[in-house]
């Protein structure tokens, strides 16, 4: 068999320079194993949270590390088989979403410290939480398919440990749908791994995809079913009809902090996945105009829709955010389905701004629930007079979300509207703009009300606000949506050097 890539030969990762990947991709690991089987951080609560502070902040230097580097060459970190090296590179795209993931995973562990106080069993909480990042940071740096699939499927093993954590029958049922709806969409994935290599065997990620290739001529419809299946798969983690029933069940029963980046970043692997196999393995010109690209948005839209009115009409709170991250989430898929830069943009730009809104809104969730004992929105009447912070906070994230000028949703949903403009998907340029806009509607729905009764109905008795241990990473992510809508140009000029460079 004769394998083509992009690169003439694959050497092995050179660590005077390499070293970051290496760092970001290990550390994480080994510092959350020591949490795990050490027996003086098992055992002593403040070496514990000293240790996992200190272990969040070496996280995020180490990715500052890395977004310091050039771009590099693929490289082998190592070999499976002769013919399938695990490969790491760092791109623009790679250290937007690191940079993303680490201040978010930073955010979420500080509030942890808060949520979790008097729980005996939080260092098993945070031992697990400092691997999955390394995991996510694997996602990050994958170089080619293969590792971006192992990593995907190990993100989902370690994940799923945070949904298990509460050890409630609930807990179980919700953490095993999760592994069976994660698993069999990466299977539908494997299925498309297997068929793209023996095409092109090392399937390094390159701009523009194997359209480069002449070998792939005569073998079009193939690869659009593949292309398909493999979207499907991978809408499985990012909640994207049918595969989204594990989320509206694992977010109520997981503890706040998970389900944070578990919504917020967790869900983005599945986004990440689609943008590598789309836009740097098949290529979007190939998947332009045909029924895969009709597929792909006619499924990201009715998810877009189902989620929003599902979430309007779910009275307990962390179930409604979930299937607003169904709705959410399937926004990025939209703008990637589009095959324009501006389409590619604007769900680049919601998937940063969507991680930090909703990372916010599962921790201000998390605050009410743990102050006031109430799951239930009705519950929580009142609550504002008694938490004004976090209700705030949770007012600030629902502008954003519904999209309100000048919060950063804004700036992502308007990218996404004009991106259909010259898109060439017929009745969708028209179908597009209008459920976008009726989810908005929506999501004013069903998140506006709980600040609104909280501040305006008569005072919660017996709730007190939130420790600022949890209100200080809420009160920054409040701020971060605000400043990420204001000053947006920098950040979506980068993104739209992501677009231009594959499209």
């Amino acid at each position: 068999m004769k394998y083509l890539t992009n690169l003439e030969h694959l050497d092995p990762i050179d660590l005077s320079v390499g070293y970051p990947i290496l760092l970001v991709l290990f550390v994480p690991l080994v510092l959350g194993a020591a949490l795990l089987l050490l027996r003086p951080l098992r055992e002593g609560r403040a070496a514990r949270k000293t240790f996992t502070a200190a272990a969040l902040a070496v996280d995020l230097l180490l990715v500052y590390l890395l977004l310091r580097q050039p771009d590099a060459k693929p490289a082998a970190l190592f070999w499976l088989t002769p013919d399938l090296p695990i490969v790491v590179n760092q791109d623009l795209l790679s250290r937007a979403f690191l940079a993303m993931a680490a201040a978010l995973w930073l955010a979420a562990g500080i509030f942890s410290f808060g949520y979790f106080k008097g729980d005996r069993r939080e260092g098993l909480f945070y031992g697990v939480y400092l691997m999955v990042f390394g995991m996510l940071a694997g996602v990050a740096v994958s170089g080619n398919l293969i590792s971006l699939y192992l990593f995907y499927e190990l993100l989902t093993l370690t994940s799923s440990l945070l949904v298990f954590y509460e050890g409630t029958h609930e807990a179980v049922m919700a953490g095993l749908k999760y592994l069976f709806y994660s698993i069999g969409g990466a299977f539908l994935a494997l299925i498309g791994v297997f068929v793209l290599a023996r095409m092109n065997g090392w399937l390094v990620f390159q701009p523009g995809g194997l359209t480069l290739h002449e070998n792939i001529a005569g073998r079009t419809p193939v690869i659009l079913a593949v292309a398909f299946l493999m979207l499907l798969g991978v809408g499985a983690k990012a909640g994207m009809y049918p595969l989204h029933g594990w989320l509206p069940t694992a977010h109520p029963v997981a503890p706040a902090p998970a389900s944070a980046v578990l919504s917020g970043l967790i869900v983005k692997a599945g986004v990440f996945f689609a943008i590598r196999l789309v836009y740097y393995t098949i290529g979007a010109d190939l998947l332009r105009g045909t029924w895969v690209q009709y597929a792909w948005l006619t499924l990201a839209l009715v998810t877009v829709f189902m989620g929003s009115m599902l979430a309007f009409m779910e009275p307990v709170l962390k179930k409604r955010l979930a299937y607003s991250t169904v709705s959410q989430v399937s926004y990025i898929l939209f703008g990637l389905a589009l095959l324009t830069p501006t389409g590619l943009t604007g769900g680049l730009l919601h998937m940063i701004f969507h991680a930090v809104t909703k990372c916010g809104l599962f921790l201000a969730a998390g605050a009410f629930i743990k102050q006031s004992k109430c799951t239930r929105v009705d519950g929580l009447e009142g609550v504002g007079r008694a938490m004004p912070v976090t209700t705030a906070c949770f007012a600030m994230f629902g502008l954003s979300l519904v999209g309100i000028p000048p919060f950063s949703g804004f700036v992502s949903k308007w990218y996404l509207a004009t991106g259909v403009s010259g898109a060439g998907v017929g009745l969708f340029a028209l179908i597009g703009p209008a459920v976008l806009l009726l989810s908005a509607l929506l999501t004013a729905g069903y998140l506006f009300p709980l600040p609104v009764r909280g501040f305006f109905a008569p005072a919660k008795k017996g709730v007190r606000e939130a420790p600022p241990v949890m209100t200080v990473p809420l009160a920054a992510l409040a701020v971060l949506s605000l400043v990420l809508g204001i000053f947006a140009q920098p950040l979506a000029g980068l993104l739209a050097q992501i677009a231009g460079s594959v499209l």
